[in-house]
């Protein structure tokens, strides 16, 4: 049993390490490329149109792109011959361009609605949406830091922000469009990298209390085993959950479910590695966690 103990304090610490290649990765990522921001934070044009049924995809978009000059976005719609339009704005007579080039590309067709979002608009999207991330960041770590011993609280939080950081990483390295779908999954990412972190974080905090003398790297990986098989099985079966909406959701959902599905492995990742291996580089002890009297406190949450 101790061997297989020693064994996972090795894993936990070459898991930190990775994590930290990865972080490093992401922080380049980016700096370097920055974020393909979607229609929702830029501004630009979203129709919807009916035509002709026979039309593919693919000879809409190339159409589209060559007479506009710019990049389309069509999504398809329930119904034959509708899709969803959705490019960035050029200039102000941008519906009447719309309506002129898919009158040439079909003599029946009808524009269902439009509308434009104008670059104000998408500022304050974007301002909004950061401030509703860095709100659920500052009261999770007062619900953390009211919860646990610093040391924990302190690992938590670093776990959480290292998840966020990852998915943003991956959408600047792949440079995968950023829109307000993406922005409501990193608020999920966040929710489900807290559960994480909690569940091994109150563990640890019960195992702690109950040995008082034991060898910290041992009950941290004796914490670890005994919610593994949660924490596997209530992320795998949200994750099978995800993927099915990243295969059959459409590019409407695609980005909404890449970031939870990295978020939500990444949560798990962290919450082993990070949430564990930072509070005992910091000097976490079973006795941080042992019930005093008054009269002779110690650096401890009750």
């Amino acid at each position: 049993m101790m061997q297989n103990f020693n064994r996972l304090t090795q894993v936990r610490s070459l898991m930190s390490l990775v994590s930290v290649a990865l972080l490093l990765a992401s922080l380049f990522f980016m700096i370097e490329r920055g974020y393909n921001w979607g229609l929702d934070f830029t501004g630009g044009v979203v129709a919807d149109i009916l035509l002709d049924p026979n039309l593919e995809q693919t000879d809409i978009k190339a159409h589209l792109e060559s007479d506009l000059g710019h990049e389309v976005q069509i999504l398809s719609m329930q119904g034959d011959g509708k899709w969803q339009l959705r490019y960035g704005v050029q200039d102000n007579d941008s519906i009447a361009a719309l309506n002129d080039s898919v009158a040439l590309l079909s003599s029946e067709f009808q524009i269902l609605n439009s509308s434009v979002i104008g670059p104000q608009v998408g500022q304050d999207m974007i301002e909004q949406g950061s401030l509703a991330i860095l709100l659920c960041f500052v009261l999770t770590m007062i619900y953390l830091s009211y919860r646990f011993e610093w040391r924990l609280a302190l690992g938590s939080i670093i776990a959480l922000s290292y998840d966020i950081l990852l998915v943003l990483g991956l959408f600047a390295c792949l440079q995968l469009e950023f829109n307000l779908t993406v922005l409501a999954a990193l608020l999920a990412v966040m929710g489900y990298s807290l559960n994480d972190s909690i569940i091994i974080s109150d563990r640890i905090r019960e195992v702690l209390r109950s040995q008082p003398n034991g060898d910290i790297d041992t009950l941290l990986d004796q914490s670890i085993a005994s919610t593994i098989s949660r924490t596997i099985v209530t992320s795998g079966t949200t994750l099978v959950t995800v993927s099915a909406l990243w295969l059959l959701g459409g590019p409407a959902l695609e980005g909404f479910a890449i970031a939870l599905c990295l978020g939500i492995a990444s949560g798990t990742w962290s919450s082993i590695s990070i949430g564990t291996v930072l509070p005992k580089m910091m000097g976490l002890q079973a006795q941080h966690y042992q019930v005093v009297d008054d009269k002779d406190p110690i650096d401890a949450m009750p």
